[in-house]
């Protein structure tokens, strides 16, 4: 990994390059994925077997495109106790934070006569999407777990799951697993912007949903954008991002082994080591190298770091923070003597890890939180996928006939500031048939 001394004209470049990568897509992406939906729309289950067939399996049909609960019964056969220790932890674990986000609906009387409140309500119906990951041999559990079970805790009447099947048309076993332990209704066999599509207006077999989560590759990623305004979505996600602040007593092993955790998702994935010690910047460096012979995903993340990867030594951790405030990272991790003592001043993060022990693969299984978490800098106004994007929120307003008299007159001076007449007599008529 480059070092540089920051700040300096040759750092900022490189911060610069960083924030500009994006999330690119070109014209004849977008109006690729367009045409995907359109047909969708039109021709339905078919035209989702079709794309489904061309490029993920030719064994998916019409008749099958839905797993039966046969085939949720055979993927408990084929999963070991170790995978079920596991699932059930983090099943346990992400349910009990998710728990602690619900809201509950409530009513005021502010003032004589007025009642005014808010009702908390879940959606009807919710989509979670789980990319395949190498033709579903390396299966995003992960994406099942962080998907559903905030909604299920939203308290959701109906969760499906689009996820691409394997070339024999079957679904990884551990996939369904997850997906029965969460309480998701129905699992389907489609992946790519069809599915996506599918869940937005419905089929005959998928059930039109009022919102879908969950993470993709561009051509999800373009559909969620394309749909969002007809459901809801959880957020436009970029590239997977991880900023570390260390100072000298941080172990260089421990901080190249984290960089190297995100950067072999993407090759535009990006790791940057911010810290005060030239000697640190130096042995991580070193270390990633060394590190970078041992992945199977070598050949990403090694383009990832050479890219997008960086390591910037500043003259103190107040410069660090102040660097990671402004770059509001995916992941930030705080592995700094006494880190506590500078929670206070992290702005913008999508998620924090504080200490040595709290690498960010703990965030992406087991801990509580959801990872699927705000990216290119867009921490600065919005949040991790949570209970709230599974809620609707509806104001609740009543007035008796002496709270209304009380207020009316100043009602009607703002309607008619406004040009609204028919906002005014809406006012008025009532005064007057008293």
């Amino acid at each position: 990994m480059k070092i540089f001394t920051y700040p300096s004209e040759a750092g900022e470049q490189k911060i610069s390059e960083i924030i500009k990568r994006g999330l690119g897509f070109s014209e004849n992406d977008y109006k690729q994925v367009a045409q995907y939906i359109e047909d969708v729309k039109a021709r339905g289950d078919k035209a989702l077997v079709d794309y489904t067939n061309r490029f993920d399996s030719k064994a998916v049909t019409e008749e099958n495109l839905k797993v039966t609960s046969e085939e949720f019964e055979h993927a408990e056969k084929q999963v070991d106790s170790t995978f079920l220790k596991a699932l059930e932890r983090a099943v346990a674990q992400l349910t009990t934070f998710h728990e602690k986000q619900k809201q509950n609906s409530w009513i005021d009387n502010p003032r004589d006569g007025v009642m005014v409140g808010q009702l908390v309500r879940p959606v009807t119906a919710a989509g979670i999407y789980a990319p395949g990951a190498k033709g579903g041999k390396t299966p995003l559990v992960s994406s099942v777990l962080m998907g559903g079970i905030p909604a299920r805790v939203a308290g959701v009447e109906s969760i499906c799951l689009m996820t691409p099947p394997m070339s024999d048309g079957t679904i990884n076993p551990h996939m369904l697993v997850a997906a029965r332990r969460v309480g998701i209704h129905g699992v389907f066999k489609a992946g790519s912007a069809w599915a996506v599509a599918a869940m937005a207006y419905g089929t005959r077999q998928i059930p039109k949903v009022d919102v879908i989560v969950g993470p993709g590759n561009l051509y999800v990623t373009l559909a969620k954008k394309i749909v969002s305004g007809t459901v809801g979505i959880d957020m436009i996600a970029g590239p997977s991002e991880i900023l570390v602040i260390a100072d000298k007593d941080a172990n260089p092993k421990f901080l190249a082994a984290d960089l190297l955790s995100q950067a072999e998702h993407d090759v535009m994935a990006s790791a940057i080591l911010v810290t005060d010690s030239n000697d640190l910047a130096i042995a991580t460096s070193n270390e990633v190298q060394i590190q970078l012979s041992e992945l199977s995903r070598r050949e990403t993340a090694e383009k990832s770091i050479r890219d997008f990867g960086t390591i910037m030594v500043v003259p103190d951790i107040e410069s660090a923070i102040a660097l990671s405030n402004r770059l509001a990272p995916e992941h930030l991790e705080l592995v700094v003597k006494e880190p506590f003592q500078y929670i206070g001043q992290i702005k913008n993060a999508g998620a924090l890890f504080v200490g040595p022990y709290t690498p960010e693969p703990v965030g992406d299984y087991i801990a509580g939180p959801n990872h699927v978490l705000p990216t290119a800098g867009t921490a600065r106004f919005s949040s991790a996928l949570c209970v709230d994007h599974f809620i609707k929120k509806t104001s609740l307003i009543s007035y008796s006939e002496s709270a209304f008299e009380k207020e009316a007159e100043d009602i009607i001076t703002l309607a008619d500031i406004e040009g609204l007449d028919a906002h005014a007599n809406s006012i008025r008529v009532r005064r007057s048939s008293r």
